[in-house]
């Protein structure tokens, strides 16, 4: 049953019962940790500009007054 989503169960209910319930949140917080570009926060000026420039060129339709 590999690569179905009745595997994909059976396979998370192993892993929970092997490492513990809260197994995909470890993994997960090790993979948030594990980065070190920082992101938007490294360079908080190039953040503001490009929330600028996001911000002017919205999609949603302007509703008249």
């Amino acid at each position: 049953m590999a690569g179905t989503i009745d595997g994909g169960k059976k396979a998370a209910a192993k892993n929970k019962a092997k490492y513990g319930s809260d197994f995909y949140a470890k993994i997960g917080a090790k993979g948030g940790q594990k980065g070190t570009t920082g992101g938007f926060f490294a360079n908080r000026e190039l953040a503001r500009a490009a929330g600028a420039k996001g911000g002017r060129i919205s999609r949603r339709t302007k509703k008249s007054a």
